[in-house]
C-alpha cells in the first residue's frame, strides 16, 4: 500500500517538472521571436538589410548607396535660416549700417568743415576789428595810468583792468600775426620749391610723411603753449605768481607760429611738386599714403570716444588739405600769369586727391563701427557734441572763446595756416592803383559778410542739434574746473554734485545765446553734469567707481570713460588705447 502510494507522488512531481520544461521553452522562444523582430526594425529604420534576407535582397540593398544617390540628397538637400534668426537678423543689421556710414559721416564732415571755416574766417576778419577796437580803448583812456582812487572819465576804479580779458588775448594775436608775418618775409619760398624739387621721389614721400608727423605735434604742444599764454596775461593779480612772465610765454608764442607756418610751408611746397611733375608719380605716392592710413586704424579696436577723437582728426585733415590745394592753385596761376585754361589743368589732379580723401574716411570709418559694433547713430551723437561747444561759447558763463574750444577739440590751430596763406596772397597779387585797393576793401566786405551769415547758420543748425540731443540743461551749468593733479581729480570724480537751485536754468536758449558774457567774482565749484542728457554719452560705472576709490593707495587707476564734451583733440593720443 505504502509502495503504491509513493508511485503515484513520483509520477505527479515528474508531470509537474514536464510542465515547468515546456514552460520555460515557450518563454524562451518568444523572447527570441521579440528580439528578432526588434532587430529587424531596427535594421529596418537604419535602411540597412536584414538577418535573415536572400543574397538577392542583399544586393539590392547594396545598390541603394550609390553615387547617384549621394548627388540627388547633396542637390535637394535643404536647411532653414529662420532656426537662427537672432544672428543673421544682426548681420543685415550690420550690412545697413555700413550703408548709412557714408551719409552720417559726410553731415558730420560737412559740419566740422564749417566749423573750421568759421574759426579761419573768424583770423582775417573779426580779429583785425576787435583788436582795433581794444587799441582804440586802450589809447583812449590815458587817465587810466594815474595813480587815482577813481578814474573821472571812464568810471573805473585804479584796481580795475583796463582791457577785459577777451581783449588781451586778442590783441595779444594781433601781435603774433604780425611779427610773424614781417619774420615770413625772410623765407624764401622759390628757393625751398627748387629745393624741394631736386630732390628723389622717395626721399619726398619720405619727407611728406615725417611732416605730417611733426604737423600733430606741433599742434599738441601749441596749443598749450598759446593756452600758457592767455591764461598767464589774464591771470588775477591777487594770486601768487607761479609763472615766468608773460613776455617769456609771448616770443615762447611767436617762436610756434613761425616755427608751424614754415612746416606748413614745406608741406605746401612738396605738394606743388608733386602736382608740378611730369609722371606724377609723387602724387600717386601720396595719394597711396591714405590708403595706408586704413591699415593702421582698421584693425585696431576702438571705442566711441576713440572713434569721436579720430573724427575731429579727420575733420581737421580735410580742412587742411583744402587749404593747402587753394595755396598749391595760386602759386600755379601766378607762374602762368592767372592764364585760367591752366586751372582746367590742375583741376583733374585736385579733385582725385579729394575723392581720395573721401574715399578713405569712408572706408575707414565703416569698417571700425563693422569691427567694434558701434552704430552709425553715433556721429549723430559727435555733432551734438560739437554744436555744444558753439552754443556753449555764447553763454554768459563762457570761459573761453569758440576758435580755442575748436582748436583744443579738433587740434586745429587756424593762426599758423591763415599766416602763410596771408604771405602767399601777398607775394602772388600785387596791389598797386586806387582799383586794387577798391577790389581789396570789396573782398574783406564780402568775407566779413560770408563769415557773419556762415556764423549764424552754424547757431541755428547747432541749437536744433542741442535740442533734439536734450543737452539743453548742460548750458546753464557752470564749466567744471580743473584738478591740480591726477590724485585730486580721481577723487573729484567720485563725488557727483547738484546744480544749485540759483542757477538760471529757466532763461530761455535764445537770450543767453545773444548776451555778452560776465566775469564772475568767486570761482564755482566742480560739478559734474547730472542730467538725463548724459545717458546717451558715455560715463564711469559705479563698479569702476568703486575699484577706483579701492585702488588709490596703490596708484593702480583704471582710466574711466569720459564725456565726450571733456575731451580734446589730445587727451587720447592718436588711436592708442590704454
Amino acid at each position: 500500500m505504502a509502495d503504491s502510494v509513493a508511485a503515484g507522488l513520483g509520477d505527479e512531481n515528474e508531470t509537474e517538472n514536464e510542465d515547468k520544461e515546456k514552460e520555460k521553452r515557450h518563454f524562451s522562444g518568444v523572447k527570441k521571436m521579440e528580439k528578432q523582430t526588434a532587430a529587424s526594425d531596427v535594421t529596418e529604420t537604419l535602411g540597412f538589410y536584414e538577418r535573415k534576407a536572400k543574397c538577392k535582397d542583399r544586393k539590392s540593398n547594396v545598390s541603394d548607396l550609390s553615387l547617384v544617390r549621394f548627388i540627388s540628397a547633396e542637390l535637394t538637400r535643404g536647411y532653414f535660416l529662420e532656426h537662427n534668426e537672432a544672428k543673421y537678423t544682426e548681420r543685415r543689421e550690420r550690412v545697413y549700417t555700413c550703408l548709412r556710414i557714408p551719409k552720417e559721416l559726410e553731415k558730420l564732415m560737412i559740419f566740422g568743415y564749417f566749423l573750421c571755416l568759421d574759426v579761419f574766417l573768424y583770423v582775417f576778419t573779426l580779429l583785425p576789428l576787435r583788436v582795433l577796437l581794444a587799441l582804440v580803448r586802450l589809447l583812449t583812456l590815458p587817465c587810466c595810468g594815474l595813480r587815482a582812487s577813481i578814474c573821472p572819465y571812464c568810471k573805473l576804479s585804479s584796481g580795475s583792468r583796463i582791457l577785459q580779458p577777451a581783449q588781451v588775448c586778442d590783441v595779444l594775436k594781433g601781435f603774433i600775426m604780425v611779427l610773424c608775418y614781417f619774420m615770413m618775409h625772410y623765407v624764401d619760398y622759390s628757393m625751398m620749391y627748387h629745393l624741394i624739387r631736386g630732390q628723389s621721389v622717395i626721399k619726398l614721400y619720405i619727407i611728406y610723411n615725417m611732416l605730417e608727423v611733426a604737423d600733430r605735434l606741433f599742434s599738441s604742444f601749441g596749443q598749450d603753449i598759446l593756452d600758457a599764454l592767455y591764461w598767464t596775461a589774464t591771470e588775477p593779480k591777487e594770486r601768487k605768481r607761479a609763472h615766468i612772465g608773460v613776455i617769456p610765454h609771448f616770443f615762447m608764442a611767436v617762436l610756434y607760429v613761425f616755427l608751424h607756418a614754415i612746416l606748413i610751408m614745406v608741406q605746401a611746397t612738396t605738394l606743388n611738386v608733386a602736382f608740378n611733375s611730369h609722371n606724377k608719380s609723387l602724387l600717386t605716392i601720396m595719394m597711396s599714403n591714405n590708403f595706408v592710413e586704413i591699415k593702421g586704424s582698421v584693425f585696431k579696436k576702438f571705442e566711441k570716444n576713440n572713434l569721436f577723437q579720430m573724427s575731429n582728426s579727420d575733420i581737421k585733415e580735410r580742412f587742411t588739405n583744402y587749404t593747402l590745394l587753394l595755396i598749391v592753385c595760386l602759386r600755379n596761376m601766378e607762374q602762368f600769369s592767372w592764364n585760367p585754361d591752366h586751372l582746367w589743368v590742375l583741376f583733374p589732379d585736385v579733385c582725385m586727391v579729394i575723392a581720395s580723401e573721401i574715399a578713405v574716411d569712408v572706408v575707414k570709418h565703416a569698417f571700425i563701427t563693422k569691427f567694434n559694433d558701434i552704430t552709425a547713430d553715433v556721429y549723430s551723437e559727435y555733432r551734438a557734441s560739437l554744436a555744444f561747444d558753439l552754443v556753449s561759447s555764447r553763454q554768459k558763463n563762457a570761459y573761453t572763446d569758440y576758435s580755442d574750444s575748436v582748436s583744443r577739440r579738433m587740434g586745429f590751430i587756424p593762426l599758423p595756416l591763415a599766416l602763410l596763406l596771408i604771405r602767399v596772397v601777398t607775394s602772388s597779387v600785387k596791389i598797386q592803383g586806387s582799383l586794387s585797393i577798391v577790389c581789396v576793401l570789396l573782398f574783406y566786405l564780402g568775407m566779413i559778410t560770408l563769415k557773419v551769415l556762415n556764423s549764424i547758420v552754424l547757431l541755428g543748425k547747432s541749437c536744433m542739434y542741442v535740442k533734439e540731443a536734450n543737452m539743453e540743461e548742460k548750458l546753464f551749468q557752470n564749466p567744471p574746473s580743473a584738478a591740480p593733479s591726477r590724485v585730486s581729480s580721481r577723487a573729484h570724480r567720485t563725488k557727483h554734485t547738484r546744480e544749485p537751485p540759483g542757477d538760471p536754468a529757466e532763461e530761455g536758449m535764445s537770450a543767453s545765446v545773444t548776451t555778452q558774457p560776465t566775469q564772475q567774482d568767486k570761482c564755482p565749484a566742480p560739478q559734474i553734469p547730472t542730467s538725463e542728457s548724459d545717458q546717451f554719452l558715455t560715463t564711469p560705472d559705479e563698479s569702476e567707481e568703486k575699484s577706483l576709490i579701492q585702488d588709490d593707495s596703490e596708484l593702480k587707476h583704471r582710466a574711466p570713460k569720459k564725456d565726450l564734451l571733456e575731451i580734446d583733440r589730445f587727451t587720447i593720443c592718436g588711436n592708442r588705447i590704454d
